[in-house]
């Protein structure tokens, strides 16, 4: 017996796991201790492409550290930048998006994802995006910052238009009233012309 409702970062995990192949071209929002960047280099192989941001040295020296250990550098950009300068270094046509925001595991929680960034960056990530990628974000609401996140980021997710993306909302209701909660949004597929007729171009 396996045990499905697993928590907001491995359901994460799972979702851009079948949104990704090799090749594929992907971000790492949120750099942190590198362990994300590390899942996406994996996933996109030796012809994939990986672009990580953080505006913490401290978390692209691990990042680095950790992808140089495993082997996969050579396949990942690290940028000392917040993710809202995403547009400026990430190219079109990504297959997948990650936020876990928050703080740096074991660093100054005073220095944390801020609301205003993290939803120009969203807005970003979601233009970037192709057609059949994901953006995933896991939120932390436990504490005040991460809770006008969470708040933020309900109201913008909640008001994509339906054309164009597909959302969801994951919560345990029965969790503590701090518990990470994870978005998922994914673009739908371009319209296809119907049979006979001619795309307008």
């Amino acid at each position: 017996m396996s045990f499905l409702l697993q928590n907001a970062r491995a359901l994460a995990a799972d979702y851009v796991r079948r949104a990704v192949e090799e090749g594929d071209c992907v971000v790492d929002a949120t750099m942190g201790n590198g362990h994300d960047t590390v899942f996406l280099a994996r996933l996109v192989g030796e012809t994939g492409c990986v672009t990580a941001f953080d505006v913490q040295e401290e978390a692209v020296r691990r990042t680095r550290e950790l992808l140089r250990s495993e082997g996969l550098l050579s396949r990942c950009e690290l940028l000392r930048a917040g993710h809202e300068c995403m547009a400026q270094h990430a190219r079109p046509g990504l297959a997948a998006v990650m936020f876990n925001l928050g703080w740096l595991p074991g660093g100054d929680k005073r220095v944390t994802t801020c609301t205003q960034t993290t939803l120009s960056a969203l807005l970003q990530a979601l233009e970037l995006i192709a057609p059949g990628g994901i953006v995933t974000v896991c939120v932390y609401p436990g504490h005040e910052e991460g809770e006008r996140e969470r708040a933020a980021l309900l109201q913008a997710v909640s008001a994509l238009d339906v054309r164009r993306f597909n959302a969801l909302h994951h919560r345990f209701v029965n969790a503590s009233q701090g518990a990470p909660e994870l978005y998922l949004i994914q673009k739908n597929p371009l319209p296809q012309p119907a049979e006979g007729k001619r795309a307008k171009i």
